[in-house]
């Protein structure tokens, strides 16, 4: 039987995620007082759309427009959205497999967005990647031993007489066979191949690892191993991580922070808490009203379903002012002439929207108009005074604009 192999006896309910991964492990916690590792500012990838005879370029994709955050030391920072919305292309640009159009993303000193390829190399051991596809992302015509060892030959690691007994060791600490090491990794399960891949980037031993939908090809059983597995390998080398997905219960459990993309933009960012109980931007209250709960839905407290109406718009030709608006049941006219900043309205939370509140209580005036200078529906107001210091900076800053009070907190 295989890994992925999972029996369900009749009569019995196949248990959650949530109940699966807590049999062994809590849920990762925040600690504020660590430093970055890794900090995104203003981060953009264009791709041109080229026409086919003149190799003349005629626009661009916008995949990633102006993202910003910061990446805790042994911590973990969610990536989160549709589909589409540019995750996956952020962390290929944090692991350089593009060069970013713009922006900043500086690792110890290092900005990764403007060294050579040349100057990045020595830096690949401390930026690792796992990928989302457990069978394309491994060679079939290799055995897992020459997989796992090439990061170790290609930055000479450890001397070539000790490399079998470092990949051995490597796929023991994933929970492998070391004696598999000769086999092809079609002779393995998804969830097998998947910890092939985390040995893979566990070779170098990472500061930083960016997976990109780690667990999403697996079995829900799989998944509470995969995980559990990459939250000891977290505590045990103090590895901090970008975690992409769309799954947001296995990011709710992984990551203490959460960021959610949509159509190239950062919408809402903050801790736990902040995203999952406290949402403030429409798009993300959909989203989360879009996890079925099996729970709730057996003791009829289910939360109803906010549908979005539309479809996404292209990233070749985005709305003007804010990405949300065209699907968003509250925009208004400022919604249309300026996109709104992401706006710190927490110690630890921030919000890109012009009408930011709890689900059922936004405001009816926008709540950005003053901080920009212009009035209720966007035209300029000589009234009002900018306040640039809150907005548009990675990281969270001592003071934020507090909603209820409407004036600067303090922490």
């Amino acid at each position: 039987m295989t890994e992925d192999a999972t029996i369900v006896e009749p009569g019995e309910e196949r248990e959650s995620f949530e109940e699966l991964v807590k049999h062994t492990h809590s849920a990762n916690e925040l600690d504020t007082s660590a430093p970055p590792v890794l900090t995104v500012e203003n981060l953009r990838m264009y791709f041109p759309i080229k026409t086919s005879l003149m190799r003349r370029t005629v626009g661009h994709v916008q995949a990633v427009d102006g993202v910003s955050f910061v990446v805790p030391k042994g911590g973990a920072l969610g990536l989160v959205g549709e589909s589409g919305c540019g995750k996956s292309t952020t962390g290929q640009l944090i692991t350089r497999l593009y060069k970013p159009t713009g922006g900043s993303m500086t690792f110890e000193g290092h900005d990764l967005a403007s060294i050579s390829n040349r100057e990045m190399k020595p830096l690949r051991r401390d930026v690792q990647m796992i990928f989302q596809d457990p069978y394309s992302s491994l060679n079939p015509r290799h055995t897992v031993g020459s997989i796992v060892g090439a990061p170790l030959r290609v930055h000479d690691v450890v001397p070539k007489n000790k490399t079998l007994s470092r990949v051995q060791e490597l796929l023991e600490v994933v929970g492998l066979n070391p004696e598999h090491y000769n086999r092809y990794p079609n002779e393995f399960s998804g969830g097998q191949r998947q910890r092939i891949g985390i040995a893979r980037a566990l070779a170098l031993q990472p500061k930083l690892m960016v997976a990109d939908e780690p667990v999403s090809a697996l079995d829900v059983s799989i998944q509470a191993q995969v995980i559990n597995l990459l939250q000891d390998l977290q505590r045990e080398f103090d590895i901090a991580f970008l975690f992409i997905a769309h799954d947001l219960a296995v990011v709710r459990h992984f990551c203490p922070e959460v960021a959610v993309m949509y159509l190239g933009k950062i919408v809402e960012i903050g801790d736990r808490e902040s995203i999952y109980a406290n949402a403030h931007h429409p798009y993300t209250q959909a989203l989360l009203s879009a996890v079925p709960d099996v729970k709730q839905a057996a003791t009829g407290g289910r939360r109803e379903r906010i549908r979005l109406t539309g479809d996404v718009p292209s990233p070749i030709d985005p709305p003007s002012g804010c990405r949300f608006r065209t699907r968003c049941p509250i925009a208004q006219e400022i919604c249309a002439r300026h996109e709104p900043p992401l706006l710190q309205i927490g110690k630890r939370h921030k919000v890109a929207c012009h009408f930011p509140g709890r689900l059922g209580e936004h405001p009816r005036e926008p709540l950005t108009a003053r901080l920009l200078g212009v009035d209720a529906s966007g035209q300029p107001d000589p009234g009002a005074s900018p306040a640039t210091d809150l907005v548009e900076q990675p990281g969270y800053a001592d003071t934020w604009f507090d909603l209820d009070g409407k004036t600067i907190g303090r922490a």
